[in-house]
């Protein structure tokens, strides 16, 4: 796993969908790193590694719901009820439609619901979207260095 300064981190169990989603970001030329886990046990314990290590934390999460080991809704609350986590914005990208999975994850404090498109036009469209909006207009928790006294 490759960290740079910055990264997006990647939460996806689909071999297939990782490299679509991997094709569209570089398509979209996305100066971040982009590192990917397959499930959600794995995102957390490498969240909780890197605190351990006091390395770098991923600018954004990309969060798929459906996984196993430990599924998206249950590490998106385990990092939002942990303060040294909860800032990092995470952007759940799933191909449910449902809404109680849309109402339910805004609950647990996700910043965004995207539903995974068909197209991989599509895809390069929301790859553009998120880089725009989240990577060069919002100002991001880990842009803001805090002064201690």
């Amino acid at each position: 796993m490759n960290l740079s300064k910055s990264f997006i981190l990647v939460a996806e169990d689909d071999e297939e969908d990782r490299m679509l989603l991997q094709d569209a970001l570089d398509e979209v030329k996305i100066k971040h790193a982009v590192n990917f886990v397959s499930n959600g046990q794995e995102l957390i314990d490498s969240l909780n590694s890197y605190l351990i290590e006091k390395k770098q934390l991923p600018d954004l999460i990309l969060l798929d719901l459906n996984m196993p080991k430990k599924d998206g809704r249950e590490a998106l609350n385990e990092i939002k009820l942990n303060e040294k986590l909860r800032t990092i914005p995470i952007i759940i990208l799933s191909t449910s439609n449902d809404k109680e999975d849309i109402l339910n994850t805004y609950n647990l404090g996700g910043n965004s619901f995207i539903t995974k498109p068909a197209s991989y036009s599509s895809l390069l469209s929301i790859a553009k979207e998120i880089k725009k909006y989240w990577l060069e207009i919002v100002k991001l928790p880990s842009q803001v260095q805090l002064k201690t006294h």
